[in-house]
């Protein structure tokens, strides 16, 4: 989830949970909490990009990691505002719920969230949201917004608090419910097509919850597919790549290929130009996948020193904004 989103979740939470007690104070204390675990990208700074990969979303994500640091923030900002009508339970609280939304609604996205951390690094993704859903959002934003110009004594604050999470609340029951029902679809049309339906994924296309990606793997390779809600028959056409398991194979003791497949959870390709070999990782989408089944994906790391990883990343995703492909991703959510 992206920043911003958690930074109005917590303004909102905040209010809903302290606001009466502390004022603005709580809407600042929210956001905070809901902030806290993404310190992780500070570790940027000194790191590669295969290993920054690994630490975002990591520990500092983990539920020991928030269970460790909720009683320390909260007898801290007891000892603060001591002379404040507002218990240590209720900064527990506070803090709590701010710091398990964030690593929640992450996990609800397709990066992976580090929750067991570190005693197995297996990663949360349960791919029902874009990292960023402006419907999901908005009403976040909103309450936010509102929530920051009202004066501290209105006392519609709390219901525009509580309309602002409800709004969003019943938007995620709707991805949840969309993400039931592309699952049914999918496994449908794996199985009509003579595709193993034991390891799959699907996930949103950028900013919206109607049009999904898929990617299916088996021997033979992956298979990419796109389903809109509004399709008018549940059939998926497949376009299936070839996984170059020899050039895994060659590369398999490099350390950066190691962090990448553990980071990719196995959704990964590895190509050859005539300068690099290049990892590509299938769970982040593909430049315009939804107009093009064979385009190049968003996620490209090049095994050289002579590329800057960290922009060709950035690049991608980018890209993938570009060229009237936001155009052709309103025509193909509409439905065929």
């Amino acid at each position: 989830m992206d920043s911003i989103t958690h930074i109005a979740i917590g303004i909102c939470t905040g209010e809903l949970i302290a606001g009466k007690k502390l004022g603005k104070k709580a809407m600042l204390w929210g956001a905070i909490a809901n902030s806290i675990p993404d310190i992780d990208v500070i570790t940027s700074l000194w790191m590669n990009p295969a290993d920054s990969l690994l630490a975002h979303r990591g520990f500092t994500h983990s539920i020991l990691f928030q269970l460790l640091f909720i009683p320390l923030a909260a007898y801290t900002l007891k000892r603060l505002y001591s002379k404040e009508d507002f218990s240590f339970k209720n900064w527990m609280l506070l803090i709590g719920s701010g710091l398990f939304l964030h690593i929640f609604l992450d996990a609800l996205t397709s990066y992976g969230t580090g929750w067991f951390e570190p005693f197995s690094h297996y990663r949360v993704s349960f791919n029902t949201l874009f990292i960023l859903d402006p419907i999901f959002s908005i009403f976040f934003w909103i309450g936010a917004i509102v929530l920051l110009i009202q004066k501290a004594k209105n006392p519609a604050r709390r219901r525009i608090a509580f309309i602002a999470t409800t709004l969003s609340a019943c938007y995620l029951l709707f991805a949840l419910i969309n993400k039931v029902r592309v699952n049914e679809v999918i496994e449908k049309t794996l199985t009509r097509d003579q595709i193993s339906n034991e390891n799959y994924f699907s996930t949103p296309t950028p900013l919206n919850n109607f049009l999904w990606y898929i990617v299916a793997s088996d021997s033979n390779g992956f298979h990419i597919g796109y389903y809109s809600i509004f399709d008018k028959s549940d059939s998926i056409q497949y376009t299936t790549i070839i996984r170059n398991q020899h050039v895994a194979d060659s590369l398999s003791r490099n350390e950066d290929v190691q962090k990448l497949e553990r980071f990719s959870q196995g959704y990964f390709l590895l190509e050859k130009d005539s300068n690099a070999t290049i990892f590509s990782d299938m769970r982040m989408g593909q430049i315009g996948g939804w107009s093009n089944p064979e385009a190049p994906f968003v996620f490209k790391y090049y095994l050289s020193d002579a590329k800057d990883n960290s922009l060709m990343i950035q690049k991608g995703r980018m890209q993938a904004m570009e060229d009237g492909a936001m155009g052709k991703l309103w025509e193909r959510i509409k439905g065929q």
